[in-house]
């Protein structure tokens, strides 16, 4: 081997050794991190139908942070409005599942950001014509999950945007998730949906001549991994694995192969700011 890659392996091994060394002593006792995820976001997390096998960018990010933290990844399906709960009684050390970095869940948890993210109506192929932009959207149907921010998201860009123009405002649809907001879609029993704007192109690459967008994103949000907030070990720990994964190009490696470069951020950011 070429001495020159030998001493860059060393210093390699000798990073990842030191951010290592920050992990609670209960997670290096345990050689692994248990992570609430629900695989049911493609291209975030999902099951391969064919293999049953975990795949995503939350799932390839999830990984190479453990491998650089020198642990295993224990994956645990936890449904999303239990999540949280579940971090703060001990159940899992981290979540990691496409959730958004919101100021009002900081009172529980801190973030270690890691994407930017954005709320995205979108209607279907057939009805594109009709709804142009989302102003259009005014006075009809849309469905979007009941667990997420989307419904009060949706709810405040009505308000600014339809009533305050003398409009009738969206008639806001709390479904089980986004699939079912998909499928109520597909039944016609929403006008449209809202989705996170970095999941539709790969849903629009599945289902082909199915989804049409409607405007750009209206809202803009960093999405990141949750820790208890006595949990600060781990959350520099996380946020140390994440910048030596942005200096190594992984982290761009693994945005890419999912076609989702221009959701990437261009540093660290803890609960939505600039880490020093």
């Amino acid at each position: 081997m070429n001495k020159h890659f030998v001493i860059l392996a060393v210093a390699g091994l000798a990073a990842t050794s030191a951010i290592a060394a920050e992990l609670p002593e209960r997670v290096k006792s345990a050689g692994k991190v248990v992570v609430a995820n629900q695989p049911n976001y493609p291209p975030m997390e999902y099951r391969d139908p064919a293999t049953n096998e975990l795949k995503g960018v939350d799932i390839d990010l999830g990984v190479a942070l453990a491998k650089q933290l020198g642990v295993k990844v224990e994956w645990s399906d936890i449904g999303f409005e239990q999540m949280i709960s579940s971090l703060t009684t001990g159940r899992v050390d981290l979540i990691h599942s496409g959730m958004s970095d919101l100021p009002k869940r900081r009172d529980t948890l801190d973030f270690v950001d890691y994407m930017k993210s954005g709320a995205q109506f979108y209607t279907a192929a057939a009805r594109k014509d009709e709804f142009k932009s989302p102003a259009d959207l005014c006075g009809k149907t849309v469905g979007m999950s009941r667990r997420t921010s989307f419904p009060d998201e949706t709810a405040k860009w009505s308000a600014a945007n339809c009533e305050a123009a003398g409009k009738p405002a969206i008639k806001v649809v709390g479904t089980e998730g986004s699939a079912d907001a998909r499928a109520q879609l597909k039944q016609g029993r929403v006008d449209a949906a809202v989705q996170g704007s970095e999941t539709l192109p790969y849903l629009m690459t599945l289902e082909k001549d199915t989804y049409a967008l409607v405007g750009e994103p209206f809202t803009a949000v960093y999405q990141g991994i949750g820790f208890a907030k006595k949990d600060s070990e781990l959350r520099d720990a996380y946020a140390a694995a994440l910048k030596a994964l942005m200096d190594n190009g992984e982290y761009k490696k693994i945005f890419a192969a999912h076609g989702l470069e221009g959701t990437m951020l261009d540093g660290i950011y803890v609960n939505g700011e600039a880490a020093k």
